[in-house]
């Protein structure tokens, strides 16, 4: 896909949106970046916009920074990816600054907990449609679905740490394609 001409401050202040409007963490925001980037914008594909969240997830960092400075550098370069990380990132940075200075005890403040909880609901909601999406898209086959079962179990239920999950999960997607091919 080739990338319009976009500029910086529009890579900004769509990713200051996107990062203003939503909490709970980078995979509740997915759903806003699949409509905003690759269905509404046509700045990435789709399956771009997977594998930067793949490749987010897999990496140091928090995977919405991670996701918006990957589509920042696709669509402009090293600006559009230095434009794409502030905006992400100005929104919190400007609410904690807020709740640090004018509140000393936000998290006790009863009206605070019950939006919380509230909030918590929606984050549950918005992180199961995206997984439901992303799997839609990446688990295609039998393989696929037993290494995303493997990975949900070990993590979720045994206690393991996504590293090495995710590790072998790529090493499991590289080898059981070219096993496929010799087979054949």
């Amino acid at each position: 896909m080739d990338s319009p001409k976009i500029h910086l401050n529009e890579l900004y202040f769509l990713f200051f949106k996107i990062g203003s409007v939503t909490f709970g963490g980078g995979y509740t925001m997915l759903p806003m970046l699949d409509r905003e980037l690759s269905e509404k914008r046509r700045w990435v594909t789709e399956e771009e916009l997977l594998d930067y969240y793949a490749i987010g997830q897999s990496t140091p960092g928090i995977i919405a920074i991670n996701t918006a400075t990957f589509v920042g550098y696709k669509t402009a370069g090293i600006p559009g990816a230095i434009a794409a990380t502030l905006g992400m990132v100005s929104p919190s940075l400007i609410i904690i600054i807020l709740i640090a200075a004018f509140l000393r005890n936000f998290n006790e403040v009863p009206l605070v907990q019950k939006a919380l909880k509230g909030v918590n609901i929606a984050v549950a909601v918005l992180l199961i449609f995206s997984v439901w999406k992303f799997a839609q898209k990446t688990v295609k086959d039998i393989p696929g679905f037993l290494i995303c079962l493997t990975a949900f179990l070990a993590v979720g239920f045994g206690g393991i740490s996504p590293i090495p999950v995710v590790a072998l999960s790529a090493f499991l997607g590289i080898v059981i394609p070219i096993l496929k091919r010799r087979k054949k």
